[in-house]
């Protein structure tokens, strides 16, 4: 790199440092402590097979022996357990960590799934308007009548009943996705197809009308780029509930397979044994799920605050 490209990139890194945004960022004691546990528990789980004492998943390292051991810090605990271990003797920090990749896998998946579903219907819902845009927008009532986790079931019953029995299991991460995402896709067109209203009327629209650009092209190069943000805040606050229903799908036993668990699925498990006296089971991977799903609440929160202009 040259010395004129470097000084170009250090004053854009300047630039961007003392931005109105990043300086909001820096001064919102709640905004950074969000982003800096959300990031933990991100770098936690991407790099589990690195950062984790065991590999839960691999039977072969499992002793039964071991089985329902206590926080090392309790009596009967052990060092190398630090969170304790489940039924089956894997370590409970080892699963948190496996199983928070799996969440956040399937969670920023059926996110980009229904973002990509929701916006581009909501934007050709918004620009084309008559029979099309009641189409749309009746559908997405009808859709808002119904919880969202009880859409995710019906679409994962059907997925399931559709596919082979035998590819169930190995496709089960696929039909997770599909049933988030078309139960989360109703918010992104509805935003979408209300500021569309508004930006295609502007004279930028109308000046490109004129000249002869075509209808996609004016709505994908023109108008998109001018109703994203609003979008990309929500998105923030729906990868906390997409984590939150693949967690209650797991809970109830139509998530993930026992072999690959996520953080609901642990959950689930250790519900058995939560009267038992065997709390740190489920306690562990519910406070881990709680704390993912709030730090990134507030991050959303934060940025939809952030990029409000009717609050600077």
């Amino acid at each position: 790199m040259t010395q004129a490209a470097a000084r170009v990139v250090r004053g854009r890194l300047f630039r961007f440092w003392d931005s109105d945004f990043v300086y909001q960022f820096r001064h919102s004691p709640v905004a950074v402590a969000a982003a800096a546990i959300a990031l933990v528990c991100i770098l936690a789980s991407v790099f589990a097979p690195i950062l984790a004492p065991h590999n839960p998943l691999d039977l072969a390292t499992l002793d039964l022996g071991d089985a329902r051991l206590p926080p090392a810090w309790l009596p009967g605990g052990m060092s190398k357990y630090l969170l304790g271990t489940d039924e089956q003797g894997r370590d409970i920090l080892s699963a948190i960590m496996y199983g928070s990749r799996i969440s956040l896998a399937v969670g920023g998946a059926a996110v980009a799934l229904s973002l990509f579903i929701g916006v581009g219907l909501g934007l050709v819902s918004g620009y084309a308007g008559g029979r099309l845009d009641a189409l749309i927008m009746r559908v997405a009532d009808v859709q808002l009548s119904f919880p969202a986790i009880l859409i995710a079931l019906l679409v994962n019953g059907v997925l399931r009943v559709v596919l082979p029995r035998d590819a169930t299991q190995s496709l089960a991460f696929i039909v997770l996705v599909l049933a988030i995402a078309a139960s989360g896709w109703v918010q992104y067109a509805r935003t979408v197809r209300g500021s569309t209203l508004v930006e295609k009327n502007r004279e930028y629209v109308q000046a490109a009308r004129v000249i002869g650009v075509g209808r996609t092209s004016i709505m994908f190069r023109h108008v998109l780029p001018n109703v994203i943000g609003p979008v990309l805040v929500l998105a923030t606050v729906q990868i906390a509930i997409a984590i939150i229903t693949e967690a209650t799908l797991s809970f109830l036993g139509v998530g993930v397979p026992p072999t690959s668990p996520s953080l609901g699925t642990l959950i689930n498990n250790g519900n058995k044994y939560l009267y038992s006296g065997e709390w740190w089971i489920t306690v562990f991977p519910g406070a881990a799920l709680v704390t993912l799903v709030l730090s990134v609440n507030l991050l959303g929160d934060w940025l939809r605050d952030a990029i409000n202009p009717k609050l600077q």
